[in-house]
C-alpha cells in the first residue's frame, strides 16, 4: 500500500471512530478518561495526527460497543505497512517531525544508510529469504531515507558510536561509499553529525538505539529499540529525561568538525583496503 493509501486508511480510521465516539454522545475528553488518554489524544488519532496502539484499537471497540471493528482495521493497516509492527509508528511519525535526534551504538542509522549497506544487513538478519523479500525491505528503508533529501526534511542530528565505523558492513567498498554518503549529507547540511570515540568510555544508552521526535502540533517522543522489540513513548517526565541523557551523549562525542574529519579519514582508510584486496 503506498503511503497516499495508508495515510487515507488511517484518515478512515479517525473519521470512523469519531462518527462512532459521537453516536456514543461521548466528548473526546470523556472517551480518552475511559481509555486512559487525554482528550486531545483522541483528536490527533481522529485527525490521524497519531495512530493508536492495538491496545487502543480494542478498548475502542470495548467502549464504543463496535464489534471489532476497529482491531479490524488496525492489523490491515499494519499488515499492508512494510515495517515491523513495533517500529510501524516510529516511521510515521518520523514523517511528521520537525527535529530528530538519534543516538546509534552499532548500525548506521536507516535514515542514513545506502542502499548497499542496508541491503548488507538484511541479508545477514535474512539469510533464508528470496531476492524478491530482501529488495522489498531495501526499497522500504529507502523511502524512509529519502526523508532527509526532501526540501520539508526535518532538522537532524545524529551521534553515532565509533563502532559504527569499524565494523565493516558489506565490506571495505560498502562501508566507504556509507561514510561518503554521511558526508555528503552533512556538507549539504542535511543533516548534524558528530561520533561518539571509544575512548569517551560508558555512556547513557549505551547498546541501544535512542531516537526523540519533536512535532509542530503534537508533544515530542521517545523511541528506544532493543532486539526485535521498541518502546514508543510519549509521557513528558520519560522524554525529559531521554532528552537529558541525549545531551551527555552530545557532549561527549567529537564535535561536528572532528566527527566529519575521523568519518572522511575512516572512508579512506577503507578506500585503501579495497584496492589492496
Amino acid at each position: 500500500m503506498a503511503n497516499g493509501s495508508r495515510l487515507a486508511a488511517w484518515e478512515f480510521f479517525g473519521a470512523e471512530l469519531r462518527r462512532r465516539r459521537e453516536d456514543m454522545g461521548l466528548s473526546q475528553a470523556q472517551l480518552g478518561a475511559l481509555v486512559f488518554v487525554s482528550g486531545t489524544y483522541i483528536g490527533q488519532f481522529e485527525q490521524a495526527i497519531r495512530k493508536p496502539q492495538m491496545d487502543l484499537a480494542i478498548q475502542f471497540d470495548r467502549i464504543l460497543e463496535t464489534d471489532g471493528i476497529f482491531e479490524r482495521l488496525y492489523h490491515k493497516l499494519i499488515k499492508d505497512q512494510p515495517y515491523t509492527e513495533y517500529f510501524a509508528h516510529v516511521a510515521e511519525l518520523e514523517q511528521q517531525a520537525t527535529e530528530i535526534w538519534q543516538y546509534a551504538p552499532m548500525v548506521v542509522p536507516g535514515l542514513l544508510q545506502t542502499r548497499e549497506y542496508a541491503e548488507a544487513l538484511y541479508l545477514v538478519s535474512n539469510p533464508f529469504a528470496t531476492d524478491k523479500y530482501i529488495e522489498e525491505l531495501v526499497t522500504a528503508r529507502m523511502d524512509r531515507a529519502q526523508l532527509l533529501k526532501d526540501a520539508t526534511r526535518p532538522a537532524y542530528w545524529a551521534v553515532l558510536h565509533e563502532a559504527i565505523l569499524r565494523i565493516p558492513v558489506g565490506g571495505p567498498e560498502v562501508m566507504a561509499r556509507q561514510l561518503d554518503d554521511i558526508t555528503t549529507l552533512v556538507r549539504e547540511r542535511k543533516a548534524l553529525v558528530q561520533v561518539m570515540p571509544f575512548t569517551a568510555g560508558p555512556h547513557p544508552y549505551m547498546g541501544k538505539l535512542l531516537t526523540l521526535m519533536e512535532f509542530a502540533d503534537a508533544p515530542p517522543t521517545v523511541y528506544t529499540e532493543g532486539v526485535l522489540s521498541g518502546n514508543l513513548l510519549d509521557e513528558p517526565a520519560v522524554v525529559k529525561r531521554a532528552r537529558a541523557s541525549y545531551d551527555l551523549i552530545r557532549a561527549a562525542a567529537l564535535s561536528p568538525e572532528a566527527s566529519l574529519a575521523l568519518i572522511k579519514a575512516t572512508a579512506e582508510d577503507y578506500r585503501r583496503c579495497a584496492s589492496t584486496t
